[in-house]
């Protein structure tokens, strides 16, 4: 396995509270890898930390060999991580095909050609942003939704929107922090066929999820924490078996 991300001695404090206790994993390349564990387990600490929202307290994250620790969110985005969000995140007054936009502007580069363009009324970068916007609305499932507003989508397009978005920025490494919340089991089928089709196109994808059976379908590698602490790793089978996983977590029903 070669490591695309590298999670090195992570803690992270809030005052007197250790959300995260000395957290190390490494995340595969072209893999999906869950991050389960209970409520207040870590994992969106552990998923900030990544994505820049938060500096870790001590310890550092690499990608692709790179020391990144510290660095601010859309410089991470640059790098090649996107990420969607537990609670969704979109811009009001601003169609849908603009919102997934938003994340081409990470990768717009207009040179010369571009800005003589723009000069004379006619921005050959925002055309560009647009029709691949509408193609990954088309793969995530959005076809024909582009230019409605956020607010007439169901909970469950909202979310598909955000991964558009985040995937229109041309990741390497996509965070998924919780999408199937809310979904009935024929959107649950849906989102797991999207997130494999996601990998197909050579993404690497880290998914922190309580949808055991969805966790168990999809992921090849699993990291379990605990109060802050990683108490296991492995495969789904390895996971499943693991005495202080069952414990912990797995032993209580969905």
């Amino acid at each position: 396995m070669t490591a695309l991300l590298h999670v090195d001695g992570v803690s992270r404090r809030f005052g007197g509270y250790l959300a995260l206790n000395n957290a190390s994993c490494e995340i595969g390349e072209g893999d999906i890898h869950a991050l389960i564990g209970p409520n207040g387990a870590g994992k969106t600490t552990l998923f900030n930390v990544v994505s820049g929202l938060l500096r870790p307290t001590v310890g550092k994250v690499s990608f692709k060999g790179r020391d990144y620790t510290g660095l601010k969110p859309d410089r991470v985005l640059t790098m090649g991580i996107a990420r969607n969000f537990q609670q969704v995140r979109l811009v009001r007054g601003l169609s849908v095909v603009e919102n997934v936009m938003i994340g081409a502007h990470a990768r717009i580069n207009r040179g010369i050609l571009g800005n003589a363009a723009e000069f004379f009324g006619f921005s050959i970068a925002e055309k560009a942003a647009r029709e691949k916007a509408r193609a990954m609305l088309d793969f995530v499932g959005m076809a024909g939704k582009s230019d409605l507003q956020p607010d007439e989508l169901t909970l469950v397009d909202q979310r598909r929107l955000e991964i558009a978005r985040a995937l229109t920025s041309e990741p390497q490494l996509l965070l998924l922090d919780e999408p199937a919340a809310g979904m009935n089991p024929t959107e649950l089928l849906e989102l797991s066929a999207l997130i494999k089709r996601i990998r197909k196109q050579g993404l690497t994808v880290l998914l922190v999820e309580h949808h055991m059976r969805l966790v168990m379908s999809i992921a090849d590698f699993i990291t379990v924490l605990s109060a802050g602490s990683i108490i296991a790793a492995g495969t789904p089978a390895v996971i499943q078996r693991d005495p202080a996983v069952i414990s912990a977590y797995l032993g209580a029903r969905e």
